[in-house]
């Protein structure tokens, strides 16, 4: 048997740069570059090793190691699963930031290999720069933190165990029903130590994503139910975007006459001008959708894990309506008592359309009327004025409008998932790419770095509050750095106004979620809003910026900002408090069961009266 002697750090990168997947007889290379943040424990193992060259990787700078690993998330994530861009790190602190990451990419079902550097296998020099000890054993570090957010954790302590690690990694990440994230921890003296690895172990490699069929029995079940609905209502899934599945949604829609609403990461994948379309459904979901879902008596979720904000926490839907859980996930077919059916989302879909046998629902009219009611709100969020300056629906519906339909937008936390979700039009499909699994604070002005990679014939939009920029936007210097012209509008509410409104509605005053200075007099956070000139710090970077108060200052700068040849950030200077309100929907969060304040007392009573009516399980 031929055999290569290389480092552990060396046959990884040989390794990674062989694989392959291969979905419908379409073959893609699975990874094509890699980012790092070096140090010791990976700047002279995994670093020499990219260094050395010899392979087909190239190399990314990140800034910082969570921040990186976000872009890297997002980056497989608008590749439909299909390609990834591992995180290599230091030890310590820098293999720490990444677990924030991985956490958010299982939560979205989203392919992310994480290679932190560890402390020594052998123990030698123990404790290390950066070594936390533990007094339970010897043996843990803090990479073992990762095992709570990975679907696949291994720490290589020897180079020969590279062999199976990297295969149970690949066997994860390219399994959709069991993808996330996956962690290869490497002690840095191993990282260095060679073995006589068998040459077969490099060779290219093609993982195939056969798409599992709907077993007829499965089809049996799910027919006998769906055909028996009179108001059948489909939710459209991350699922059916990663499957591909939107032509197979909608064939089977338009052929039964059963309305689509979306969750945040289906959205995008079916035209918002789709007759059947009924938009966002759940808490940040419109109206159109939650007036609708309350009628179904069969909910097909199809690609979806039935978060609370889809389901508003299992209330929206009639206590008596049956599920069909269409998912190739098992873990989430079966939530909600759903009758679950285990398979390729594509394939499913296919299968139910072909054995509808003419059967059409009972929907009439209400479908139509529901959607242009809601066109005509959304209409005029977009148009209203402020005699207070420039709102944050306003500013929204103008960048809308300005983007060309294959422009893509990119967001996850605060308020503006809630209108986007509500609000956002999308054309062409893949233009709507939202985190909102893990609704990651830092995700979005990092993860349009990732999507501008991933796409970077298309032009791409961020949209993050001021809260998010000042936890995480290192990243912007690497697109600088790379010549990545990226969009990234900072809607400046003064604050957290998503959780100030949370707060507000529950009962509660406004603390501590509006960014002021401290008042002498009172000792409280009550003082003056602190300006930031986000546009001079971003300007520092390298960008091109904006600072907008008006409309008409917000379409000037969209549109030279089109013309540079740099990243740009639109500063945009909103009313606070001017975000979309809560569309015939509930969310279940912990309000006080006893408190001295009278508004405190009735959100506690709305949410007992909220509770009886919502399902159980």
């Amino acid at each position: 048997m031929e055999r290569i002697r290389l480092t552990m750090a060396q046959a990884l990168v040989k390794f990674l740069d062989a694989q392959y997947v291969s979905l419908d007889g379409k073959e893609n290379k699975f990874v094509n570059s890699i980012f790092g943040v070096f140090g010791h424990g990976c700047v002279v193992g995994v670093g020499q090793a990219l260094a050395q060259g010899g392979h087909n990787i190239r190399f990314y700078q990140g800034k910082n190691e969570q921040n990186m690993a976000l872009a890297a998330t997002a980056f497989a994530k608008q590749k439909n699963r299909r390609e990834i861009i591992p995180c290599v790190s230091s030890i310590g602190p820098g293999a720490m930031n990444m677990v924030t990451a991985a956490g958010c990419a299982t939560a979205n079902r989203i392919p992310l290999l994480v290679l932190p550097g560890d402390t020594f296998a052998c123990r030698q020099p123990d404790p290390v720069l950066q070594q936390a000890e533990f007094y339970d054993s010897y043996g843990r570090t803090v990479t073992d933190a990762f095992r709570g957010v990975c679907h696949y954790f291994d720490r290589i302590e020897r180079p020969e165990q590279l062999m199976t690690a990297a295969q149970h990694a690949m066997r994860v990440l390219t399994d959709p029903a069991d993808t996330g994230a996956v962690c290869l921890a490497m002690p840095q003296d191993v990282e260095g130590e060679a073995y006589d690895y068998p040459a077969e172990f490099f060779r290219k490699r093609v993982w195939y994503l056969d798409r599992r069929p709907m077993a007829e029995t499965q089809l049996k079940r799910a027919m006998e139910i769906l055909t028996k609905a009179e108001k059948p209502l489909a939710i459209l899934g991350g699922g059916v975007r990663y499957s591909e599945a939107g032509d197979a949604l909608a064939a089977l829609c338009e052929a039964a006459n059963i309305p689509f609403a979306e969750t945040q990461a289906g959205k995008g994948t079916l035209s918002w001008r789709h007759p059947l379309n009924v938009g966002g459904i759940g808490v940040t979901g419109g109206k159109a959708a939650n007036v609708l879902a309350p009628q179904a008596d069969v909910i097909l979720a199809v690609g979806t894990r039935l978060s609370d904000f889809t389901t508003s926490s299992k209330w929206l839907f009639r206590q008596e309506a049956k599920v069909i859980g269409l998912n190739i996930c098992p873990f989430d077919a079966i939530k909600m008592d759903a009758e679950g059916i285990v398979c390729d989302a594509k394939a499913g879909l296919e299968a139910m359309t072909e054995a509808l046998n003419g059967y059409k629902t009972k929907w009439g009219a209400e479908v139509r009327e529901a959607v242009e009611e809601w066109n005509a709100i959304v209409d005029a969020h977009y148009a209203a004025e402020d005699p207070r300056g420039l709102s944050q629906t306003r500013a929204l519906g103008e960048i809308n409008k300005f983007m060309s339909e294959t422009d893509v937008a990119v967001g996850s936390a605060g308020s503006l998932p809630g209108d986007m979700q509500r609000l956002w039009r999308s054309g062409a499909r893949d233009t709507y790419h939202m985190e909102y699994g893990f609704s990651n604070m830092g995700y979005e002005p990092n993860g349009a770095l990732g999507v501008k990679l991933a796409e970077p014939e298309r032009e791409v939009y961020a949209f993050f509050g001021d809260g998010t920029y000042m936890m995480a936007h290192s990243e912007l210097l690497t697109c600088v750095q790379e010549g990545l012209r990226v969009h990234f509008c900072l809607f400046d509410n003064s604050g957290w106004g998503c959780i100030e409104n949370l707060q507000n509605n529950q009962g509660n005053d406004t603390y501590g979620t509006v960014f002021r200075y401290r008042n002498a007099e009172t000792g409280e956070l009550d003082g003056e809003i602190m300006p930031i000139d986000f546009a001079k710090n971003a300007s520092a970077y390298g960008l091109k910026t904006y600072t907008i108060r008006t409309v008409e200052e917000l379409r000037a700068a969209l549109k030279e900002g089109r013309e540079q040849p740099q990243p740009v950030l639109y500063d945009i200077k909103v009313v606070p408090g001017t975000m979309t309100p809560g569309y015939e929907s509930w969310w279940r969060v912990g309000v006080a069961e006893v408190s001295t304040q009278p508004r405190v007392q009735a959100a506690y009573a709305d949410l007992m009266a909220h509770v009886k009516d919502a399902r159980d399980y």
